[in-house]
């Protein structure tokens, strides 16, 4: 049997050994431990030496979660407005199985090859003004610095090259104005329209769905 080394005091990885406690049933040494994050633990003393064990369970749990983080804008739940953003500009031009690609990378928008990963394309265009999306100056050019800026919703969608003129009642505008008239979100609405194949009525929940003949 091994020489008994006292570890009170010393640290490993983020936990501090305050005092030995009772072994556990199988006879092996445990220790009390504090954390970094102020929380205790008990911890066999083969793990703490060994290096197997380093925190209360905190920094495995922060490890996962940096799995999901890209400069703290992809979380796998809730990502961030500008990684949305970086990620729909993405799909459209390179995934064949968008259903807007016909309208991006099917005539030939390309992403420029630097923003192709998400911490160029922040460091170029920073993150994204509230109430503002990703727009082309020129909508039949790439996404690229010079030819991107982040604009008003109204603003991008009366600049498209598929903005819609719209008539309902007998008074025609296009689709954004209807929009903002009847305070609802364009891409639903536009979704609606192309991928649903819904009614521009329907789409602006003028008429109900269910009553389509």
């Amino acid at each position: 049997m091994g020489k008994f080394v006292d570890l009170t005091g010393q640290k490993f990885g983020r936990l501090t050994v305050l005092e030995r406690v009772k072994n556990d049933n199988y006879g092996h040494v445990r220790w009390l431990c504090q954390c970094e994050c102020n929380k205790r633990t008990l911890v066999k003393g083969y793990n703490l030496k060994s290096g197997h064990t380093k925190s209360c369970g905190c920094l495995m749990r922060e490890l996962k979660k940096e799995k999901f983080y890209i400069h703290g804008h992809n979380c796998r739940n809730n990502p961030s407005r500008t990684y949305r953003t970086w990620d729909h500009m993405i799909q459209r031009c390179t995934n064949p199985n968008c259903w807007f690609y016909k309208h991006y990378g099917g005539r030939g928008i390309r992403v420029y090859k630097r923003w192709l990963k998400f911490e160029n394309f922040l460091q170029d265009m920073g993150e994204r003004p509230e109430n503002m999306t990703l727009d082309r100056v020129d909508n039949n050019g790439d996404y690229c610095p010079e030819n991107c800026q982040w604009s008003t919703q109204k603003r991008q969608c009366r600049n498209t090259r598929s903005n819609k003129l719209i008539t309902i009642n007998g008074i025609t505008r296009c689709l954004s104005e209807w929009c903002e008239i009847y305070q609802k979100p364009y891409n639903t609405v536009l979704c609606r329209i192309i991928r649903y194949k819904w009614t521009p009525e329907e789409a602006l929940e003028l008429i109900p769905r269910s009553l389509k003949k």
